[in-house]
């Protein structure tokens, strides 16, 4: 938790940022930075960051990603293609070099010091960001509601390339009729829909938001599913398989052992587990702190690293699968169908134009993250010792 003194020394640091660097300083030093960079900064249309307020450059050199994020919400600057732009940004040392503040080191010195997604906190991201209302949602996702990373290696459409990754999952999992499975995360119930549907299981599911538990109840009547309103440290009982979809970005490095017990706990002898996770590039105790304030409270990305480590003695990891690749398209997708909902969407008063710069910085700067490769998605496949190797190298 931030304390008084830590407000305090962002204050008396911010104050002193300000006395130091002046205006004119501010925009030559972050022009020159982002031109040395290959990208163009200034007031005219034809520059990649075209600037309509000169408060930007000082407010990029005292927040860094924050400062860009919020500016952006504020309207202070625009670019015909954020997807691009952060495309460009990641692929080179500008993100390193423009990122550290006073603000990060105390979200840093947080994370380290508390356990940032104990279950007492689990609830934030779900009020947060899911609980925002369901009409973004069923605007912007596929008609299966599906929130995380399609799969369009044989697709050419949203609905179709959600389907694919369900059914991918639920392969790997060598789902068969009467099998019980356990969903940690498990968001409206898209996933939990399709494998009783397609495969005949029964499912068991935990979230943290409201209105996915109770779109997703809706959506699986006369259906043997059960829906948890609670955090997955809750999901009790016995399995023969175990899934999360989305999960683990909010579980924690300091959690992820604990995540990985309770998959043990809840697993049946000879049982299949699967993680689908996006994952981090670099290790790193927190989110980028844009996100962090505005999307994912608590949110950080697991490397292959934490994950390898999580699973020592417990699993055998029977395949890691990047799927990563794939998010490009599906953000990008999610953007196009967000946008030409948008009209209707605005009618609602809680949507206002800074939500509208907010979501689009958001699915565009992720689009660019994934086309960067700076962020993955895996997939992992997760058998006890002793059980025999499923057949999960499914491409």
């Amino acid at each position: 938790m931030t304390t008084t003194t830590d407000v305090g020394v962002v204050d008396n640091a911010t104050r002193l940022w300000r006395s130091i660097i002046r205006p004119d300083s501010a925009q030559r030093l972050v022009s020159k930075l982002f031109e040395e960079h290959g990208i163009s900064m200034g007031e005219s249309g034809d520059c990649e960051i075209v600037v309509h307020d000169k408060r930007l450059y000082a407010r990029v050199l005292r927040d860094g990603s924050l400062g860009l994020g919020e500016a952006y919400m504020d309207g202070w600057w625009d670019c015909e293609h954020l997807d691009r732009l952060f495309y460009k940004i990641l692929c080179s040392e500008l993100y390193r070099s423009a990122n550290l503040n006073w603000r990060r080191l105390l979200i840093i010195l947080r994370a380290r010091l508390t356990n940032v997604q104990s279950i007492k906190r689990a609830f934030r991201v779900g009020e947060r960001h899911y609980d925002i209302g369901n009409e973004v949602y069923e605007a912007m996702l596929d008609k299966r509601m599906v929130y995380t990373c399609a799969y369009w290696k044989d697709a050419d459409n949203l609905d179709d390339a959600q389907e694919a990754k369900l059914d991918l999952v639920c392969r790997k999992l060598e789902l068969k009729p009467g099998m019980r499975v356990l969903e940690l995360g498990c968001g409206w119930a898209g996933f939990a829909k399709y494998a009783v549907e397609h495969y005949g299981v029964e499912v068991e599911g935990y979230t943290v938001s409201t209105e996915q538990v109770a779109l997703g109840r809706e959506r699986c009547k006369r259906l043997p599913v059960r829906l948890h309103l609670a955090d997955y440290r809750e999901a009790r009982g016995r399995y023969d398989a175990v899934v999360s979809v989305g999960l683990l970005e909010h579980v924690g490095p300091r959690n992820l052992r604990g995540y990985m017990n309770l998959v043990d706990r809840c697993l049946e002898p000879g049982g299949i587990s699967l993680a689908h996770t996006i994952g981090g590039h670099s290790t790193s105790d927190d989110m980028d702190p844009w996100f962090e304030r505005y999307i994912f409270p608590g949110a950080v990305l697991p490397t292959l690293e934490q994950l390898g480590g999580a699973v020592q003695d417990l699993f055998v990891v029977e395949d890691v699968h990047n799927i990563g690749p794939h998010y490009d398209p599906t953000l990008m997708t999610w953007n196009d169908r967000f946008n030409a909902a948008w009209p209707e969407l605005n009618k609602n008063d809680r949507y206002g134009n800074e939500f509208k710069r907010m979501w689009n910085y958001y699915l565009l700067s992720c689009a660019g993250s994934f086309r960067a490769r700076f962020t993955h998605v895996y997939q992992l496949v997760l058998t006890r010792p002793g059980t025999r190797q499923p057949g999960c190298r499914i491409t």
